[in-house]
């Protein structure tokens, strides 16, 4: 009896001292954390929605709408509740890491930072991911307008317009032409905008968002589908706001010049986002071998 008592409590002991080692490596889920959320972030969960396709598309030669497709982003995103404030960005200019943003455009710790190209946003991107130990990166324009949600623009001309040049160049410039472009050149304090529906601060505010979307162009047949591949130009990227625009990635103030196409944006700035990382089970195996050491 009392051999079996000693190997029994041998087990335990050992059983007690593995355990730690084993959490270390595969740690225990903590039930009573809250769902991943960060100050700074929210997460929101992946779902179908409608999305109109960036780029120019045409058919027999002329401009028509981009087709419209069911979409939702691959996983479940954490996005920054705001935009990359001025004094954020300062931080990785301090450490040298980005390029200090244009000072024509003018800039205040509690706004968001302006003047930056796709180029400087990207930099700010990979510092930030190593800073946080995250990989943060600059959303695609697919992401943007799903994050967007009701705040999204969407660029078609009217459907009337779709037959002839001229009618749809009419629709297009009078819809160009209405904008308040006053309000869009003056950069206001971050929050001014409210907050849309996921959460989000200024989302389609008067500050433009650089996407990582390359500008592509494509033809489509009579049925709205590809007759063949996308031309894709990448030195030219997509921005979302008010509008959408296509910008050159090394423009830092699209009103001087670098627009490809559209109404120029009138202060671009970014924000990024990342996908949930999750972590694999814990493999069977591994428990059953850690138990028996």
């Amino acid at each position: 009896m009392l051999p079996l008592l000693h190997t029994k409590l041998v087990a335990k002991l050992c059983v007690a001292a593995v355990l730690p080692l084993v959490a270390a490596v595969y740690p225990m889920p903590d039930r009573s954390a809250p769902p991943l959320q960060d100050s700074f972030a929210v997460t929101i969960p992946s779902r179908q929605a409608t999305y109109r396709l960036a780029g120019e598309f045409t058919r027999e030669g002329r401009p028509v709408n981009a087709p419209l497709v069911k979409s939702s982003p691959a996983n479940d995103l954490v996005v920054m509740k705001t935009q990359v404030s001025a004094a954020d960005y300062d931080r990785c200019v301090r450490e040298g890491t980005c390029r200090a943003a244009d000072g024509r455009a003018g800039r205040s710790p509690d706004r968001p930072v302006v003047g930056v190209s796709w180029e400087d946003a990207s930099a700010y991107a990979r510092w930030f991911s190593v800073t946080s130990g995250q990989n943060w990166r600059l959303p695609t324009d697919e992401e943007w307008a799903f994050l967007a949600a009701e705040r999204f623009k969407d660029d078609a001309v009217p459907t009337n317009a779709e037959g002839g040049f001229s009618d749809r160049w009419l629709a297009k410039y009078e819809s160009e032409a209405s904008r308040d472009l006053a309000v869009e050149r003056q950069v206001q304090p971050i929050g001014a905008f409210g907050v849309n529906a996921l959460g989000l601060t200024d989302v389609a505010g008067n500050v433009w968002e650089w996407t990582d979307t390359c500008f592509t162009r494509q033809r489509i047949d009579a049925n709205g589908v590809a007759s063949d591949r996308p031309i894709e130009n990448c030195g030219v990227r997509v921005v979302e706001g008010r509008h959408r625009a296509y910008v050159t990635n090394f423009v830092r103030d699209a009103r001087a010049g670098g627009c490809a196409v559209g109404v120029p944006p009138a202060n671009l700035g970014f924000r990024l986002v990342r996908s949930v990382e999750t972590k694999p089970p814990r493999p069977e195996f591994e428990i059953a071998r850690a138990s028996r050491i």
